[in-house]
């Protein structure tokens, strides 16, 4: 056990002056080659002080600074998207998120402006445009930003009735949130931008109220459905209704030229015998006798022939029957 005891003694008379020295400036070397190079990510940038003041902001990349802390730098991640989220929390996202069992009810519960109680669950995204403001002119950044954001939202909430906010006013409120914010940090030389503002969760408290609303949105909802199902069956009938009325109006149009056609041809005809009738009457008259027959006799099967007084039948009585025998 002795052999393990160090000869402090022996270690001293070692250790000169010379050699102290020398330990101590290597010590020094790379301690000034340590704290002499910073590397900043692609998406941040650096600002760099000396001796505590502002001299230059710095991009990506590795950069040379004075070493012992005479010039120290601070890396801002200005290219990437933050956020913020008032009355939840996200402990775990992904495709399931997990969110904190903790109460925000000092977040979400807001009074519209028909004084209704109403919980209204939203996040905001925003940038760093600024690393110098964001650093040195707020104190705390987040806590900043966040009461900020949620004044402006208790303020256009408190605006509006409880249905707005539920209904046709979430977008305006979520625009109109968006540019006050940054409004308000630009105003205060914050250095940042909202992006995004996006009302997650918007309903009335638990209990009689929630279900209240939820039976006056059921019933919007049948409404709309309704409203959607009758407008199908007019789509539906009012073309085939159109297609059938403009199906008659043309076969009506089509019957009355025909008929007028008709007319038209018969007229001509009548002309015609009429003109033939002047030049010689008999003739006519023996011809359209004739043609009278022809149209009655034409018609098959037996027709018998009588005088108009029903003395006795005519001699060509059977001429028809004959005709058909001779064809068999």
């Amino acid at each position: 056990m002795q052999d393990e005891f160090i000869d402090f003694g022996k270690l001293q008379k070692k250790l000169t002056p010379k050699m102290i020295g020398i330990i101590i400036l290597v010590l020094i070397i790379i301690i000034a080659g340590f704290s002499s190079f910073y590397i900043v990510d692609q998406k941040e940038e650096a600002v760099v002080l000396l001796f505590g003041k502002y001299t230059r902001i710095t991009g990506p990349g590795l950069h040379f600074k004075l070493p012992f802390g005479i010039e120290k730098n601070y890396n801002v991640p200005t290219q990437r998207i933050l956020k913020e989220e008032f009355g939840f929390r996200s402990e775990k996202p992904g495709i399931r998120t997990q969110y904190s069992s903790q109460d925000f009810s000092e977040e979400y519960v807001m009074l519209t402006g028909d004084l209704n109680i109403i919980d209204v669950k939203w996040i905001i995204q925003y940038r760093i445009m600024d690393p110098k403001f964001w650093l040195f002119n707020v104190e705390n950044q987040q806590k900043t930003i966040r009461d900020i954001s949620q004044s402006v939202t208790n303020q256009l909430v408190g605006d509006r009735t409880i249905f707005d906010v539920i209904g046709s006013e979430r977008a305006n409120i979520e625009q109109k949130g968006q540019d006050l914010m940054n409004e308000y940090f630009k105003l205060y030389k914050l250095g940042v931008r909202v992006t995004t503002v996006k009302l997650q969760n918007i309903v009335p408290p638990i209990g009689s109220v929630q279900d209240a609303f939820e039976d006056v949105n059921k019933a919007i909802q049948d409404r709309s459905r309704l409203i959607n199902e009758g407008k199908e069956s007019y789509n539906r009938a009012i073309p085939r209704a159109s297609g059938e009325a403009q199906k008659t109006i043309q076969e009506a149009e089509g019957y009355a030229t025909e008929k007028v056609n008709k007319a038209k041809g018969d007229i001509a005809r009548f002309l015609a015998v009429f003109n033939e009738y002047k030049k010689s009457p008999k003739v006519t008259r023996m011809r359209l006798y004739y043609e009278m027959f022809e149209e009655v006799f034409k018609e098959p099967g037996e027709t018998d022939i009588i005088d108009k007084k029903l003395g006795n039948f005519i001699p060509f009585k059977s001429l028809n029957k004959d005709k058909q025998g001779g064809e068999k």
